[in-house]
């Protein structure tokens, strides 16, 4: 089974190893990013991390760092040679890069499904609106992160069918529990973008809060990096926060074993609230105990394996903090919980079971 990966997320090297995964259960697999993404936090340049068993290229890419205009000017060519009978399209519906892609698919014959995570019913102006509309037509098949994409694919018109399925999971050998509990102050971590969206400025007035001895551990980069050096200033606890900044994705691993709680205190905007959480996955596979607002798909990824908080709520976020450094035999009990989690729902190699079986139904259904 022949199958082409278009994936401008794949140039993370931590994502790879699904690709692997998927290669190892039959795929004969070309994936097709772009030489690297640019987004608020610079450019990540592709990361060759995990390569084996499958093809993994870099294409021209036209209009970098524009999530809606991008598209790949020699993606007709590839498509020809390569010769896929599924082209998998890793990108939203509403985008140029995916219209683009079902276009050429649709040219060679091959089946076509597309991914995505957006969990609010949201209306786009045309040309946006014609190409979602028409990707809804003829695309024959849609992966949706969470069963809030997929009631709004439903609702914004999409009849086809539809399999929900994370885009990726983290991998069982990459993140693992710290052997023992090292001698340190209690130290919480955020990983990720920093941006209003994800309330790193609640955290920082949180622990601000918070009596006794901790740290903060911030990995990541964004335009609000900035303001949150000076908030820790003006809070007075910037000796208490090390900004770590943005790393390459293979660094990560090592960023969970120096933390004893990951916060992701997202907070609902008018056009997005929280599409997955990606790291809270790595953090309960890495034995670490998570606490997440109620923004979006939050209380479903940690289920009962963690602590939610009303989003925006200092206090209880503080509370919830307190709980988990308080309280060991807590925490202990969380971090067992979210390890069983990640290894029953969000491991690489039961996301690409669940994806190559996608694959495999739309090749029935064209014999």
């Amino acid at each position: 089974m022949r199958v082409l990966m278009l994936s401008k997320a794949c140039v993370v090297g931590i994502y790879q190893p699904k690709l692997e995964a998927i290669a190892g259960r039959g795929v004969d697999l070309k994936v097709l990013t772009p030489p690297s993404w640019k987004d608020e936090r610079g450019e990540q340049i592709l990361e060759r991390a995990h390569t084996a068993g499958y093809q993994l290229q870099s294409i021209p890419i036209r209009f970098n760092g524009s999530f809606h205009f991008h598209h790949y000017p020699t993606l007709a060519r590839e498509l020809s040679e390569f010769r896929p009978l599924v082209v998998h399209i890793d990108e939203e519906p509403y985008n140029l890069a995916t219209w683009q892609a079902l276009y050429q698919a649709r040219r060679i014959g091959a089946k076509a499904l597309f991914f995505t995570w957006q969990n609010i019913k949201r209306t786009y102006p045309p040309p946006f609106s014609w190409a979602e509309s028409w990707v809804y037509r003829k695309a024959d098949h849609a992966l949706a992160g969470t069963d809030d994409a997929a009631d709004v694919l439903r609702a914004k018109g999409y009849t086809g069918p539809v399999s929900t399925i994370p885009q990726f999971g983290a991998d069982v050998a990459l993140f693992q529990p710290a052997s023992s509990r090292p001698d340190r102050p209690f130290t919480v971590g955020y990983i990720g973008r920093i941006v209003p969206a994800k309330g790193v400025d609640l955290l920082l007035r949180a622990l601000a809060a918070l009596d006794g001895d901790w740290r903060l551990r911030l990995v990541g980069g964004g335009p609000a990096l900035g303001e949150m050096r000076t908030l820790a200033g003006t809070l007075g606890i910037a000796d208490r926060v090390d900004v770590v900044g943005q790393l390459p994705s293979t660094e990560l691993p090592a960023q969970y074993q120096a933390i004893d709680v990951l916060v992701l205190p997202s907070l609902t905007q008018d056009n997005w609230k929280e599409q997955f959480g990606r790291v809270l996955v790595e953090a309960m596979a890495s034995g670490v105990a998570v606490i997440g607002s109620d923004s979006g798909a939050i209380p479903g990824v940690i289920g009962d394996a963690g602590l939610i908080v009303p989003e925006g709520d200092v206090p209880a976020l503080t509370r919830a903090i307190r709980d988990l450094r308080d309280r060991p035999a807590l925490r202990s009990e969380l971090e067992e919980r979210g390890r069983a989690r990640f290894l029953s729902h969000f491991t690489n190699d039961s996301i690409a079971a669940a994806t190559v079986a996608v694959y495999r139904k739309l090749l029935v259904f064209q014999s």
